[in-house]
């Protein structure tokens, strides 16, 4: 059930698409490829504006791929989009070899992810795929919290930064907790100052880390808020910081427990600051149908969930 919420609910992929026509405009040299789902990615918007500089190459992510090294090969901006799940895995050996390898200059921007893909099912609901990226040499990989943070993003990677980047946004709108955005590659963001427990989210579960947050401070529990777009980098220093200054980190992320942002964050603190760590986020199994709220209920993905694993593990702490 979709929860009360204290802020406007946007579609990421609409201010993306926006995005991509206002640098467009700026940039000459920035192509935009699809593989056929430009209506729904919205890089329809780059489309209809920039039809010599926008290719849709059907349902082949593997040549869309292939395509865009050619093209930055030239000293082009290349972006290409589709679904996370068709983007993360069906071309990921033309990913690695043709893009991360080289170092490219493509961006690779994925809409639908996670569970709240909804409806369509496990066969479109990809869990891994941040884990896949971050894994692969020379790739940075972002997960956006809202509207403004998605502009930002790929503000950056398009105006400013070189080389492969992948960007995973979600299908379903998401609330703009945002006034003002200072995104920076590498670096975390402190949304709200805690003492108990430092709560480290990204995507989706950032707003509902906030609800957390809220529902804890009337338990008599203080918990800081993390917004960690930036996976890869991660911003190491802050989360040492945030571990040393409450002694105890909660994960929270639309995406399969193991590789993606609990397990960064888990291995980084062996190394550098052992702390318990609690990870919420969907337990190693695939999804199923169903609306998107429902879903990111059922898999534990709420501010109840959030809320529980902080109170549970304060309890085992002692």
């Amino acid at each position: 059930m979709l929860p009360r919420l204290p802020w406007p609910l946007v579609h990421v992929r609409e201010a993306y698409g926006r995005k991509l026509v206002e640098l467009g405009r700026r940039f000459p040299d920035l192509w935009v490829l699809d593989a056929d789902l430009s209506t729904s990615t919205k890089t329809a918007f780059f489309g209809r504006e920039f039809p010599e500089r926008f290719v849709n190459v059907g349902l082949q992510e593997q040549t869309m791929v292939n395509l865009a090294a050619g093209l930055a090969l030239q000293g082009l901006r290349v972006v290409v989009s589709s679904f996370s799940v068709f983007l993360a895995l069906r071309p990921l050996e033309m990913v690695r070899q043709s893009i991360a390898y080289p170092r490219l200059n493509v961006k690779i921007v994925a809409t639908h992810g996670g569970v709240s893909v909804g409806p369509d099912g496990a066969s479109h609901q990809v869990i891994e795929d941040v884990g896949i990226m971050t894994s692969i040499p020379n790739m940075e990989v972002y997960v956006p919290c809202d509207a403004p943070e998605v502009e930002a993003v790929v503000e950056h990677l398009v105006a400013e930064r070189e080389g492969p980047a992948y960007v995973r946004l979600s299908r379903e709108r998401i609330p703009v907790v945002h006034d003002e955005v200072d995104f920076r590659p590498g670096r975390g963001e402190v949304l709200r100052d805690g003492s108990d427990v430092a709560i480290i989210s990204n995507g989706f579960m950032t707003p509902l880390a906030l609800l957390a947050a809220e529902r804890l401070s009337r338990m008599g529990i203080d918990a800081a808020v993390v917004n960690m777009t930036s996976v890869k980098p991660l911003d190491g220093d802050l989360v040492e910081r945030m571990a040393r200054e409450t002694g105890f980190i909660v994960t929270a992320e639309e995406h399969n427990i193991y590789n993606g942002l609990g397990s960064r964050v888990a291995e980084l603190l062996a190394e550098r600051y052992p702390t318990p760590v609690r990870r919420v986020g969907v337990r190693d199994t695939f999804g199923e149908s169903g609306l998107a709220w429902e879903l990111l209920d059922n898999y534990g993905l709420s501010e109840f969930s959030i809320v529980h694993a902080v109170r549970e593990g304060l309890r085992l702490r002692g």
